[in-house]
């Protein structure tokens, strides 16, 4: 019973990091209907962005993450204004070759600058830590990521409902057009999205590379748990990407617990499990 309460646990807290590579996805889905093929690139690119200012200025890993969040949000405004922006329409196959063609460039970016060594941000005693949680030890590094999970969710949704950046957000989202003529300019709003879902980024960053090894070329197979992620919660349901997250990170587990080769295998099968029942997945309205 013990056993089988750790693996739930385990899984919930690993959801959360599903959570948040998926979080800047489905919000820049919900907004501009973009499918950004290089997401999972640019979530590898804050973590090396992070070991830099780890390594070279011997800053704090969660000090050095709040550097990297405004530089990341700059790098997301000007990909979404001057490039992402003028692939935007009826056509989905633009903005689908274009980030394709994005992942490429920072995988071989990364891979020419970094090698294709793999590397991890050191975040001292933290990485071993725990505490109980009465018969359970859970790990300090797990709670911080479901944690930060969900104050980026709870943010986003404040963000989206609450202000009046999320209102122009909105508004735009249903109708450029006629956004346009109230006064704002969609062209900035969707960079603004874009930036924010890069600082999203950034954090996932953090718990990716303070959590396990990265390398250049790995940002694909964290695309696919995103996707998944935001498939399973309902497309553009923030707290529905959570849950995905949380279904595949106890899928995994699970697997993990039956034999240690079906992990990422148990992931994909909840996935399809999922479709096969809600093909709309099981949130379809945003349940914000």
């Amino acid at each position: 019973m013990t056993s089988a309460l750790d693996t739930l646990i385990q899984g919930i807290l690993l959801g959360g990091l599903y959570a948040l590579f998926a979080a800047g996805l489905s919000l820049v889905f919900g907004i501009m209907r973009l499918v950004n093929l290089a997401h999972g690139d640019l979530i590898v690119l804050a973590a090396f962005l992070i070991l830099v200012l780890v390594s070279a200025l011997g800053l704090n890993p969660f000090v050095a993450a709040l550097v990297a969040m405004p530089l990341m949000f700059a790098i997301g405004w000007a990909l979404q204004f001057y490039l992402l922006n003028r692939t935007l329409g009826a056509d989905i196959l633009p903005p689908l070759l274009v980030t394709f063609g994005l992942s490429i460039v920072i995988q071989n970016g990364l891979l020419e600058g970094f090698s294709a060594d793999s590397r991890r941000i050191p975040v001292g005693g933290l990485d071993s830590a725990s505490v109980a949680l009465g018969p359970i030890n859970v790990g300090v590094m797990p709670l911080l990521t479901f944690a930060s999970a969900l104050a980026v969710i709870v943010g986003l949704n404040q963000l989206f409902y609450r202000t009046a950046l999320g209102r122009a957000f909105r508004a735009t989202s249903d109708d450029p057009v006629t956004a346009g003529l109230m006064g704002i300019r969609p062209k900035n709003i969707f960079a603004t999205a874009t930036g924010i879902a890069m600082v999203v980024v950034t954090i996932a960053a953090l718990y990716l590379g303070t959590r396990a090894n990265f390398d250049p070329t790995i940002g694909p197979a964290r695309l696919i748990y995103a996707f998944e992620a935001v498939i399973i919660g309902g497309l553009g349901s923030l707290w529905g990407t959570l849950f995905g997250g949380i279904v595949i990170g106890v899928a995994q587990t699970f697997g993990a617990a039956i034999n240690p080769e079906w992990q990422i295998l148990a992931g994909h099968l909840a996935f399809l499990a999922v479709l096969l029942v809600k093909p709309r997945g099981l949130f379809p309205r945003a349940v914000d």
